[in-house]
């Protein structure tokens, strides 16, 4: 029995300066907020807005909230104007910059009558709805040269690829869906917007992010009435202030536990 309760104690002991050694702290100094499409590609259209332009409008904002509010965090831009930037560079510059957190801002296409946010997380899409939505954003390659070779051999058009693709990123999921959530939580309860929930599919633009990463559809341009909700100024930094909104929290949330 002695050696029993030894053996108890002796591995409690190790177990605990093992958790002890490899407790890492957390701090979130650098944010890279990503606005989608740009230049030639425009991502989807309303009737008079065009995603490139909407989605810059918002990033620059939330910019603008972090840097004014949190001075203490770095904020990085994919792109501060009207460019062409290949999704593996958006990656390439949160990893490069050592990024916290990865923050890709687009707006979504579908019938007229769909509306409503959601937010995506790298992962396996569980329905044809999110396949869709992971297809129409990573078409984007086609726009590049030699996209074959950049993303494995990947085809936007074969769901296969997007199923692999969606494999990436598991190390970060936890975090990456604590941020979603908040994102949109506030959409629905401070912003006032219906939140179609946190979703899951195979983003080119999340695949080799090495941090926790999100991509943000904050609403439907081909509905008539989105459409004219984010082309407004200041309904743009309503939508901005819950994603900064939820960027404190999280950050908050994060520091708290070290």
């Amino acid at each position: 029995m002695k050696n029993i309760v030894s053996l108890t104690v002796f591995a409690f002991l190790l177990l605990s300066s093992f958790t002890t050694f490899e407790r890492k702290e957390v701090k979130i100094r650098t944010v890279v907020i990503d606005a989608g499409h740009g230049g030639k590609d425009t991502g989807c259209n309303g009737a008079s807005a065009r995603e490139k332009d909407v989605a810059l409008k918002v990033a620059l904002k939330v910019g603008d909230l972090i840097q004014e509010n949190i001075p203490d965090v770095k904020v990085i831009y994919t792109r501060k104007d009207d460019r062409f930037v290949e999704l593996i560079d958006r990656a390439g510059i949160a990893n490069k910059n050592h990024a916290d957190l990865f923050i890709s801002i687009h707006c979504n296409a579908g019938p007229s009558t769909a509306y409503g946010t959601e937010t995506y997380t790298m992962g396996q899409h569980k329905s044809s709805g999110n396949l869709a939505v992971a297809k129409r954003e990573n078409s984007v390659v086609l726009q590049e040269e030699n996209y074959e070779k950049k993303y494995n051999g990947f085809n936007p058009n074969s769901p296969q690829s997007h199923i692999l693709f969606s494999l990436y990123q598991s190390a970060y999921l936890d975090n990456s869906l604590r941020f979603a959530q908040k994102v949109e939580k506030e959409f629905k309860t401070k912003v006032g917007r219906s939140s179609r929930g946190v979703k899951q599919a195979g983003f080119l633009v999340l695949w080799k992010s090495a941090m926790p990463s999100t991509l943000i559809e904050i609403g439907f341009l081909t509905n008539p009435q989105e459409e004219k909700f984010l082309n407004d100024k200041t309904n743009q930094t309503y939508m901005a202030s819950g994603i900064y909104r939820a960027f404190k929290e999280y950050k908050q949330e994060l520091e708290a536990m070290n």
